[in-house]
Order: structure tokens, then sequence, then C-alpha cells
């Protein structure tokens, strides 16, 4: 008892409860959130405005500079072509952020609606869309998507929806618990007692508490999406364009990876950074959203 009590005057009681966010302390936490909110703010900027980033055009060959290692005029080095992988990798992000930001929000609209009206309505409905979301679950995300694209043809458009395919069961399955989680708690039940409509409850109270988890969720498929789409583009289901995103350029410098690695090397790097910073985000706004994470985290 005496050692306990020194250890809590020594440390305190606030040191010595756990930190929910990845075991880190703190202060290193809030420089990793940083970095990662820094590290998107760059990307984004990237994808809305490459022609200020970019320090040379991405199709603008030489010549005299093929495949020439990473140097102060070329900071990511030069491809087969003599082009400058910087401008490939800021031009790419266009793409790889519009496949994975735009596969999210079908998905999560989609699947959002089918877990809302299942689990508000319930009864036959509930029954025939779970079930409906139980076969798209047994198949594999990654193997949805390339099927889906495969027969859809190559376009951005295709490819989002190949990808947002793979996230309607979680959201639908997310949305559907939040809804029966709400829709019999004593507020619910006042206001259909004093005569408020079914739409009326579902818009006005059922909806606003269950949109948290939902945008948690959006944030963290954002990377898995993104690392989905660049599997397709790697595997040559992709845009075929002048400018090609992230996971079209690691398919063209594999084959020079012994010689110039640099040519995949920082598309990949590129790829995991955003993934990671994205994952980053997505756990701070988890801790936020949730009032029983956010109390622990205090």
């Amino acid at each position: 008892m005496r050692e306990r009590l020194n250890l809590n005057i020594m440390f305190g009681k606030r040191e010595l409860r756990p930190y929910r966010t990845g075991g880190l302390r703190p202060r290193s936490y809030n420089v990793l959130l940083f970095a990662a909110a820094a590290a998107i703010a760059w990307f984004a900027g990237c994808a809305i405005a490459p022609d200020w980033l970019a320090p040379y055009p991405p199709t603008e060959m030489s010549s005299d500079s093929l495949m020439q290692p990473p140097s102060w005029a070329h900071p990511f080095g030069t491809d087969y072509f003599g082009r400058d992988v910087l401008s490939l990798v800021v031009y790419g992000s266009r793409d790889s952020l519009f496949i994975g930001v735009a596969s999210i929000l079908i998905g999560g609209l989609a699947g959002g609606a089918i877990g809302a009206i299942s689990g508000y309505i319930g009864g036959l409905t509930d029954a025939v869309f779970m079930r409906a979301v139980d076969v798209l679950m047994t198949i594999p995300g990654v193997l949805l998507a390339l099927a889906v694209a495969s027969a859809l043809g190559p376009s951005l458009f295709n490819m989002a929806a190949a990808v947002s395919l793979g996230t309607i069961p979680g959201f639908a399955r997310l949305m559907r618990g939040q809804t029966l989680g709400i829709k019999n708690r004593p507020y619910i039940v006042a206001s259909r007692s004093v005569g408020v409509t079914r739409f009326g409850i579902y818009w006005k109270h059922v909806l606003p508490n269950s949109l948290s988890p939902l945008v948690v969720m959006a944030t963290l498929g954002i990377g898995g999406s993104i690392l989905t789409g660049s599997g397709l583009s790697f595997l040559g289901l992709g845009v075929l364009k002048e400018i090609p995103d992230w996971g079209e350029l690691l398919s063209q410098g594999r084959s020079y990876l012994t010689v110039a690695w640099w040519i995949c090397t920082f598309p990949g790097l590129a790829i995991a950074l955003l993934v990671l910073s994205v994952n980053v985000i997505g756990d701070w706004l988890r801790d936020r959203l949730d009032p029983r994470r956010r109390g622990e985290a205090n």
C-alpha cells in the first residue's frame, strides 16, 4: 500500500493511465498527427494544383537524362524517357486520390442507405438486405473490384465504382447496427408518442446520432481504397493516359528495379505515406468522436 502511494506521488495518477492512441506519449502523437495532416495537405495540393508544385511538365522528355539517379536537378531521378519522376508523382496523385475518395463516397452512401433502411424498417426488408450484404461479403474486395473493373472497362469512374463495391458491406452493417441501437431509445419513443412521423424521427434523431462512426470508417477506408485502386492500375486495369497514376508508375518501373530503383520506389513511398497519414487522421477522429475513447485519452 505504501509503495503504491509513493508511485502515485512520484508519477501522478494521470501518467500511470494507459494512453489509447497507439501507446505513444501525447507529445509524440501530436507531432505524428501534425505530420500526417501536413502530408495529406501536400497530396491534396498536388491533386488540385499540380502545375504549381511539379518542377517540370510531366510529359517533358530529355534524351540527355535517361534514368538519372536522384540529384538536385531531379530530386526523384528520371525514368527511361527522361521524364522527371517527382513531376510524375505529383501529377499522378490526382487520379489516385480521386479513386480513393470517390469510391468511399459511393460505398458510404450506398452502404449507409442500405443499412439505415434495413435497421430502421426491420422485418422482411432487413432480412433481404442483410442476406444480400452477406453474399457480397463472401467475395474478397480486391477480387470483386478486379472482376468489375475488367467488365466495365478502363475509366476513372468505373475504377471508383469497382472499388466501392467492396466497401458497401462494411458501411451497411455499421449503419444498421447504429440504427438498431438508437431507434428504441427513450427519447425516440417519446418523440413517437407525441406524433412525430417515422421519417421525421429518423431525419432529426436517428441519422445525426449515427453518422460519427460512419465518418470515422470512411476516413479509415480511404487508404484501403487507394491501395486497391493502385493495385488495379498496377495490373493494367487502370486508365491508359499520357500521365500515369501511382499504380501505373509502379508497373512501369518494376522492370527497371535493378538498374533504376527510384522509378518505382518513390511512387510506392508516396502510396505508403498517404495511406499511413489517412489512417493516423482516422484514428484521431475515432478518439474525438467516440465519447468513451475521448474520456480515456484525456
